[in-house]
């Protein structure tokens, strides 16, 4: 862990892994990435909206003998809505993303872009329209496009491998396969990236240290 101080407003900041190199600051909004010990500050950071997840920063959990700790998020919108990713650091090092949509959770790792095929990665890479239905392999694994959204970042906070400024746009597909396999394909400023997974529950990752709220109770496992 490397325990600084913001180039900005000169608060407390700590780097927990050098696969996280992106902060926003808790008090000024700046976000601070680190390359090595140097410190830049990458612009503010708009304040993630009040929302009614159940996650929340500080939140723990673990994948079977893996255990993960809740430290940043990046709120998407759409054209209808929005969703949070969960930035999760594993405690054996690397991070994970836990998509939150519409009650549905998805737990996914990135992996190399150019290990993705098919009709919907074609698309992507040559700035063509991709729908429902079409579909993208990895490695012998088909998956199935089943949604597609135009995005755009409305806030981050936290802890992130990346800086994603406020205004950031781009196109997420989501993809599924029968056995509950997950996986996501975005264009961010035009670079593709990919992430594949699982869908999951909150109670299959022992999620604890939830945030409770009006009209939802802790529930039994998370207590």
């Amino acid at each position: 862990m490397l325990a600084t101080n913001c180039p900005q407003c000169g608060a407390a900041l700590a780097f927990r892994s050098a696969d996280l190199v992106a902060k926003v600051c808790d008090y000024c909004r700046s976000t601070i990435v680190r390359h090595g010990e140097v410190l830049e500050n990458a612009g503010q950071a708009a304040e993630v909206p009040e929302d009614v997840s159940p996650m929340q920063i500080g939140a723990r959990g673990r994948d079977g003998d893996r255990r993960f700790e809740v430290v940043g998020r990046v709120r998407w919108r759409w054209a209808d809505g929005a969703w949070n990713e969960w930035c999760c650091a594993w405690s054996d090092g690397g991070h994970a993303w836990l998509g939150e949509a519409a009650g549905r959770w998805m737990l996914l790792e990135e992996v190399e872009a150019s290990a993705w095929d098919g009709g919907a990665v074609a698309a992507m890479r040559a700035g063509r329209p991709v729908a429902p239905g079409m579909t993208a392999t990895l490695g012998e694994l088909e998956y199935a496009v089943n949604d597609v959204q135009e995005i755009a970042c409305i806030g981050a906070e936290g802890e992130l491998p990346y800086p994603v400024p406020i205004g950031t746009k781009g196109v997420s597909v989501d993809l599924a396969r029968p056995d509950g396999r997950a996986a996501s394909l975005q264009t961010e400023n035009g670079t593709l990236n990919a992430y594949a997974g699982r869908y999951v529950t909150l109670a299959e990752l022992r999620a604890e240290n939830l945030r409770e709220f009006d009209g939802w109770p802790r529930p039994r496992f998370a207590v």
